[in-house]
């Protein structure tokens, strides 16, 4: 019933923000999406005191935590119910979305002065459908979800964005939509050849696994094709090179809050449907394939961070090293070894809260001086220096700093990826080359906060610089904190993971 309660509390506070007038607006999603934050911070805690050694939620479903299955309807020969639950990989998840969308609306009471009921309702509505798709264990009922999320995003950015918002936010549906499509066909060619009766997410898994006699097309197996499709269609929400290309225009067009949920939490939407789908359901075609998506994962390491040092705007900063990021996700994936598929998972918290505490706190800085370009200003840090001390702090994560998050997260993939079995000879050479990526990440973002934060003060525009809010300055210290706590004590979520990803090396025989 917890998760259920989660969904219903926040979809009728959507109903209520929207029909309340502005200028409550902001104060009312506040409150409303405070009750799901508080409620996934105990069910965090209830999960790490009475949940240890929780299996995985597709391969062991009698230990899932929070279940609650009931029959709903029937699609031809496929039972569909209303099917949730949480294991050590999706609990981190949850709990990530609902405070990270806290803080992301208590972020915009500054920047986001008209249509506030529209806009904070459909913060809330994007809340429900990404609570949906982390804890949703029916095919269908999770499909619903993960379209769901596409709207509130689609007019956040359309509506509320900047001068090309209309472009930005065409795009982004069209890549996001036809992406979906191909992973649907990719997943239902294998639904269709099995003797599935379910479309539980545990049926699946264990249909597609025991799996034989699959047709071949143009002599390539159906698993191969179908798990290419399905890789395809979750890359492009990483998103990974080259189907990269509508991510710095959603962040550049869209407001900072939306920014923040873009990058702290939708880009994970994709690599955890990879983790579920491809790397559990698919397990044995993925090791086959781990050599050439290892090579995916490194190119978009280097490529990303090569994009991002030849940004002025630090807005496409902070978007391009997202791609950076999860390359070191996928190739912590393919790794197939438990540091590597746990430091992946890791990496996805980690990034999260250190992605949305950047865009967060470059948001700031854009609400006072009315610029995001390097060269438009300089000297920040004697004028707002909370906001520039913690964008200073985020930085140094991003770079990998020991006792902040992402250093934990990137050395757990680096020790899993390094004599991973799967990719065999190649394994030192492509660490190696991901590791790499850290020292371009040094370079692009010690040069963006030379040229803006310090240095004698000037900015082209004719704003006053004064130091920010409380309200503004209050969601970074907390991301903050949040940063360091998972750094200095990774297995407030590592144990939990590692429990969860276990089951899933133990197929085929995984290292």
């Amino acid at each position: 019933m917890w998760v259920a309660a989660l969904l219903i509390v926040t979809l009728l506070g959507t109903g209520l923000v929207f029909l309340s007038p502005d200028r409550y607006a902001g104060k009312l999603a506040a409150a409303v999406s405070a009750v799901p934050a508080l409620g996934s911070i105990y069910m965090y805690w209830v999960y790490l005191t009475q949940y240890g050694g929780t299996g995985n939620a597709l391969l062991s479903p009698a230990d899932i935590a929070f279940g609650q299955q009931i029959p709903w309807i029937t699609l031809g020969e496929l039972e569909v119910s209303y099917y949730v639950g949480l294991d050590g990989i999706s609990m981190p998840l949850l709990a990530l979305t609902t405070v990270l969308t806290t803080l992301a609306i208590v972020s915009a009471w500054t920047p986001i002065d008209e249509r506030q009921s529209q806009f904070y309702g459909l913060m809330l509505f994007m809340e429900v459908s990404l609570i949906g798709v982390f804890s949703a264990l029916d095919f269908f009922l999770w499909f619903v979800f993960w379209e769901g999320v596409l709207i509130p995003m689609y007019l956040l950015i359309g509506v509320w964005g900047g001068p090309r918002r209309k472009y930005a936010a065409i795009k982004f549906f069209v890549y996001t939509n036809v992406a979906s499509l191909v992973m649907f066909a990719g997943l239902f060619a294998l639904v269709f050849s099995t003797d599935l009766t379910s479309l539980s997410l545990p049926a699946m898994a264990e249909a597609f696994r025991t799996a034989s006699g699959l047709p071949t097309i143009a002599g390539v197996n159906l698993m191969t094709i179908s798990f290419i499709l399905m890789f395809f269609g979750f890359a492009v929400k990483v998103p990974v090179f080259p189907l990269h290309t509508w991510l710095p225009d959603a962040h550049v067009e869209a407001p900072t809050p939306v920014s923040v949920m873009l990058a702290g939490v939708l880009l994970k939407m994709g690599t955890y449907a990879l983790l579920r789908f491809n790397f559990t359901m698919l397990a044995d075609t993925a090791r086959q394939l781990a050599v050439p998506l290892a090579i995916i994962g490194v190119v978009s390491v280097i490529y990303g961070a090569m994009l991002a040092l030849a940004q002025r705007d630090l807005k496409r900063i902070v978007a391009y090293s997202s791609i950076s990021s999860m390359g070191y996700v996928i190739l912590g994936l393919v790794a197939f070894t438990p540091y590597g598929m746990g430091g992946a998972t890791f990496q996805m918290i980690a990034h999260g809260l250190i992605s949305g505490l950047m865009f967060m706190s470059v948001g700031v800085i854009y609400n006072t001086t009315h610029t995001r370009m390097v060269g438009d200003m300089s000297g920040l840090a004697d004028r707002m220096p909370w906001t520039v001390g913690i964008f200073v702090a985020a930085a140094f994560g991003y770079m990998g700093l020991p006792l902040m998050a992402g250093f934990a997260g990137e050395y757990f993939i680096f020790q899993g990826s390094f004599n991973a079995p799967t990719l065999g000879g190649a394994a030192p050479v492509l660490t190696s080359l991901a590791m790499f990526g850290i020292v371009i990440v040094a370079g692009y973002l010690l040069w963006a906060m030379q040229r803006t934060l310090f240095g004698g003060f000037n900015l082209e525009t004719d704003y006053e610089v004064s130091p920010a809010a409380f309200h503004d300055v209050a969601p970074l210290a907390v991301l903050l904190l949040l940063v360091i706590a998972l750094g200095v004590a990774p297995d407030l979520s590592f144990g939990m993971i590692q429990d969860s990803i276990s089951p899933v090396l133990d197929i085929g025989g995984g290292a």
